[in-house]
């Protein structure tokens, strides 16, 4: 991974974004198409009172319904740990749960949110399970899952450090990832550096037809120039 590369994303300036504003920079670019690149409405915003996320993808696949062959339990892997830590700060772990109908145990809960959060995870993504949610909201981590479940039942990692998919979101070790309320996205790198000022000025050109929408004298009229007005200026920007 290019450290220069990532030096030069400004994450503060993401974070005071959301995830809407960041999407729409990010189809101006043309660098990917529409329908793609963020979660659908199967993966949910579990605090969504909670800043914007942002942060770099460490990836793990999960089953949870199938016991093991012998005993009652996995044996408790520790090694995607090191992956996670190979990936920089700040990490979001992304859970794929590859079970055929996701969710019916949590991999992750109170015990694994303390150690994300000591790790350095600004957010935990899955299409499965979280519990130990009123345990978790205290640590400050974002999270968004599939659903809620009262056990982890047989939960244990398949692999990790591979390519996953979340809610038809496509992830790679060390993808940048914003979500809010709204979801969860995937930042290309390419454009990452030139998101925040592309959205400041979206939003800034914007902002004259919320204004004239809002004001006593709208008219379909108005609205009308200010629609072709904006669309001056984005297709002058293009050029």
């Amino acid at each position: 991974m290019d450290s220069s590369r990532l030096d030069a994303v400004p994450l503060d300036a993401l974070r005071r974004m959301d995830t809407c504003a960041v999407a729409n920079a990010i189809e101006t670019f043309g660098v990917r198409l529409r329908n793609t690149g963020f979660t659908d409405s199967s993966v949910h915003c579990i605090f969504p009172e909670l800043s914007p996320m942002v942060g770099y993808a460490a990836t793990v696949r999960i089953r949870t319904v199938d016991p093991p062959m012998e005993g009652d339990r996995y044996y408790y892997r520790l090694d995607w740990l090191d992956h996670l830590l190979s990936i920089p700060m700040p990490r979001v772990l992304v859970l794929e749960d590859m079970d055929e109908r996701p969710g019916l145990g949590s991999f992750v809960g109170d015990v694994h949110a303390n150690i994300l959060a000591a790790l350095g995870c600004a957010g935990i993504v899955t299409n499965g399970a979280v519990r130990n949610i009123p345990q978790v909201r205290p640590l400050g981590l974002q999270v968004f899952a599939g659903n809620l479940s009262v056990s982890h039942a047989y939960a244990h990692v398949v692999d990790f450090g591979q390519p996953v998919v979340v809610g038809r979101m496509e992830v790679r070790p060390g993808d940048l990832l914003h979500g809010d309320m709204h979801g969860v996205q995937n930042i290309p790198l390419a454009v990452a550096p030139d998101i925040s000022r592309v959205a400041a000025k979206m939003m800034e050109q914007e902002r004259s037809i919320i204004d004239s929408s809002r004001s006593p004298d709208f008219t379909m009229e108005k609205l009308r120039a200010e629609i072709e007005a904006l669309k001056e200026k984005r297709s002058q920007s293009q050029r």
